[in-house]
């Protein structure tokens, strides 16, 4: 069964029998055919309930951002309350600023950082033959600066401004002054990311402006609010592949899990277990799917963010880049002084 705009289509009934006439070429398309809502279940669960029982619905795939997540983690949450929740609960995190827990890159997020990569590619192909000049870039990812990293690093950035990685007006200065050395030093075409919600004063537009006024007379500034253009365009082979694979993992995983909770005697599905809702992700190369239960305390519900990302150890490495005085420890890089003194006698 289709459910069609997500908690308020639920609600709504807007339930629909799918075939695999329905979800041909699915693959090769981006966007959600089933449509998305952003709502939460909230003071509706006895509703959502009741057309869960009303469909007779056995088990529950989410295919999500963070509300998909967060909607899923109130129906284990209220699974004491109404029993149509005692039911097989999977998510597979499809996002484009990844920032749901439990996984290191959600589907979606390969496609999005192409697009932007590209983007940034033809923009600065765009000043080629004329003087000198930076642009300032806004990408999205609400406070997930995962998008204006890896972007950053994968097109060259001489900055990348993100929440999580704070700021003051003295980093913007040291950048800025930077900039205008390499500018003198020959380099003709400069390039400034900045995630949409890295801070709430020094917003792009504040940025372009430090830019244009320092570099009077040796450099101008353009501005660019990528927006909706990140969402769009063709799936990467790597999301085509990883929305194939989860999809088969989730179904697998459900089926399982209806085979070892469905009691023989009155055939009801009774998943009381916290390892009954779960979330589908990639942790160090591997699929893996994490309790919600577990997921609560590792994340960030204020700004929609989990509370450990992988990718804020790549940051350093941005900076070197960049030609900033910073250093770049990989992990397991060195050695405590008891380990290295048993592989070198001369160490010491």
């Amino acid at each position: 069964m289709g459910i069609h705009d997500g908690i308020d289509g639920l609600i709504a009934g807007n339930i629909k029998e799918m075939k695999w006439s329905d979800v041909t070429g699915w693959v090769s398309t981006g966007g959600a055919h089933l449509g998305t809502k952003r709502t939460l279940p909230g003071h509706r669960m006895g509703l959502i309930a009741s057309r869960l029982q009303e469909f007779k619905i056995q088990a529950l795939l989410i295919i999500g951002g963070f509300e998909g997540y967060q909607a899923a983690l109130q129906f284990t949450e209220g699974r004491d309350e109404h029993e149509a929740f005692r039911i097989p609960i999977m998510v597979i995190p499809s996002t484009i600023s990844n920032n749901v827990p439990g996984t290191e890159f959600s589907l979606g997020c390969d496609t999005a950082l192409n697009e932007i990569t590209e983007i940034c590619d033809r923009i600065r192909q765009s000043a080629q033959g004329t003087k000198r000049r930076v642009f300032i870039i806004e990408t999205m990812g609400g406070y997930c600066g995962y998008l204006a990293t890896l972007a950053g690093l994968a097109g060259g950035a001489d900055a990348a401004y993100i929440y999580e990685e704070k700021f003051t007006i003295k980093d913007l200065q040291m950048d800025v002054y930077h900039m205008a050395t390499k500018m003198s030093e020959g380099v003709q075409r400069g390039l400034i990311l900045r995630n949409e919600k890295a801070s709430d004063n020094y917003n792009t537009d504040f940025i372009y402006r430090l830019y244009a006024e320092e570099g009077k007379g040796l450099f101008s500034a353009r501005m660019n609010v990528l927006g909706h253009m990140q969402q769009g365009g063709s799936p990467t082979p790597f999301d085509r592949n990883l929305g194939t694979k989860m999809a088969a993992k989730a179904v697998d995983w459900l089926v399982c899990q209806l085979k070892n909770n469905t009691e023989l005697d009155s055939s009801e599905i009774q998943c009381t277990d916290p390892n009954t809702a779960c979330l589908l992700g990639i942790v160090k190369r591997q699929y893996q799917c994490t309790s919600l239960m577990a997921l609560k305390a590792q994340t960030n519900f204020d700004q929609r963010i989990p509370k450990e990302q992988w990718w804020l150890k790549l940051r350093p490495l941005l900076r070197i880049l960049a030609k900033h005085d910073s250093t770049y420890e990989e992990e397991g890089m060195y050695m405590s002084i008891e380990d290295r003194a048993l592989v070198d006698p001369l160490y010491g």
